[in-house]
């Protein structure tokens, strides 16, 4: 008799125990979450008038005594079922600051608003998509005899695309540092677009904050060459946020000059290195300003909303452009799957990180996002909602609000995470069953409301 594989053993395993039912509301309401904490503890909920005891809740009672929780991974690589969750709340969080909602009043959406972009400079010539990987006739070869372009015409998913022509041109240490510095380098950018402004309406820097805010949420990209790119929503409200108008100067026009500006003068300067030098680290001079207008003449917010929050849920590893855990040693450089060129740039910030005159830009900690340390998605207070807002709404949604007039005393401690293979395979079909129903929910909402799906 031919033996079961060990998952379908382990899953009939499962599906055998007294409290089957109730391990598969647990997986059911972490929405099939594909590495979930487990928790010990208890949790008891008291009247604070009366001291009535309104809640008991122990895992004691529960399956292998513990209660499954959402790992809350944003990567989808990690867990899907948690990404989409993440990518959704990014998608409010930066729809309600474009339209209004979750508590943002409707009037932003008549304020000067952008959708821009800022690109990291080149730091070397690669494979491009089209026609323009053909050479140039005045710049034929580089210095090492090789050619600068191969003379092919590539689709925009060729795997050569964003690769460097010639690797000993290609300035890897100026890549690593530049991902590396890219905070700092936004920071001033933002702070140079409210120098701009007040400048250009004749005010001080000191008093730009009594006149206006900038607000923004920006999301980093990875390009096809491994350098990170800066998509964001910039708006310009008045000097309280979002409950207050900007000043009559304010225009999409002048935001969009402000942002141009500021972009091409920003400047951060790395540390000294013998083995490097200083470097002057600057954006690309591809910059985008896009006025996004209630006209509906602008890009659409929704798309806007839904652009970003596709790139929340990708890391490093996804794009091709890292990897999703980090690298503890050099060794570790040479099992990630990745192209050859990202592979230099992850031994480049080993090799740089090593170095006294960059142990504060822990470079060797961040290998595997190729020096790049940021948040994927970062905002401005006064931009919109938060996401612990977005989990309240939702927990207000299921009735688990808490109550004012209660006392809670809970108890927990960490106890494991994860599935055994049998408990993976069933959590991987609860989450693409509750996937389609997220999907049939939304293609009949359309079709009800007469749009295509």
């Amino acid at each position: 008799m031919r033996q079961l594989p060990e998952t379908d053993r382990d899953a009939l395993r499962i599906a055998q125990d007294p409290q089957f039912t109730r391990w598969l509301e647990q997986i059911t309401a972490t929405g099939g979450c594909a590495h979930p904490v487990h928790l010990s503890g208890s949790t008891t909920t008291l009247d604070t008038d009366t001291g009535e005891i309104l809640l008991h809740y122990d895992t004691r009672t529960e399956p292998g005594e513990r209660l499954l929780v959402r790992c809350r991974n944003r990567r989808a690589t990690v867990c899907a079922p948690c990404s989409r969750l993440h990518a959704g709340d990014t998608y409010h969080l930066v729809r309600a600051g474009l339209l209004g909602g979750k508590n943002v009043p409707a009037t932003v959406r008549d304020r000067p608003r952008l959708f821009i972009t800022l690109t990291a400079p080149s730091f070397g010539p690669v494979h491009r998509a089209g026609d323009r990987c053909r050479p140039r006739r005045d710049r034929g070869r580089c210095d090492h005899g090789r050619l600068l372009g191969c003379g092919a015409v590539h689709d925009t998913n060729d795997a050569v695309v964003g690769q460097p022509l010639c690797a000993d041109c290609y300035d890897y240490p100026a890549h690593v540092l530049w991902h590396a510095h890219a905070g700092k380098l936004w920071d001033r950018f933002v702070i140079g677009v409210r120098r701009q402004l007040a400048s250009a309406v004749g005010l001080t820097q000191s008093h730009f904050s009594s006149h206006a805010r900038l607000s923004f949420a920006r999301v980093a990209e990875y390009q096809k060459r491994a350098a990170v790119h800066v998509h964001a929503v910039v708006r310009l409200d008045g000097p309280d946020g979002l409950d207050d108008e900007p000043p009559a100067w304010g225009s999409a026009d002048r935001l969009a000059d402000a942002v141009h500006a500021s972009a091409r003068r920003v400047l951060v300067r790395t540390p000294y290195s013998p083995v490097v030098g200083e470097l002057a680290l600057r954006w690309g001079a591809q910059i985008d300003a896009r006025p996004l207008r209630a006209d509906g003449l602008g890009p659409d917010d929704d798309a806007v909303a839904a652009y970003v929050a596709k790139y929340v849920s990708k890391g490093a590893g996804e794009t091709g452009a890292g990897a999703d855990h980090r690298l503890t040693t050099w060794d570790d450089t040479a099992a990630v799957p990745v192209t050859d060129h990202v592979r230099a740039l992850m031994r480049t910030c080993w090799r740089l990180g090593g170095l006294p005159e960059y142990e504060s830009l822990r470079l060797r900690d961040w290998a595997h996002t190729l020096g790049y340390r940021g948040h994927i998605l970062t905002k401005s207070r006064a931009y919109s909602t938060t996401y612990a807002a977005l989990r309240a709404d939702r927990a207000k949604h299921v009735g688990q609000e808490a109550r004012t007039d209660t006392d809670t005393d809970a108890r927990w401690r960490y106890v494991g995470s994860g599935h055994s293979p049998g408990a993976a395979l069933i959590a991987a079909g609860i989450a693409e069953d509750l996937a389609g129903n997220r999907a049939a929910a939304r293609e009949a909402a359309n079709l009800s409301q007469g749009r295509p799906d």
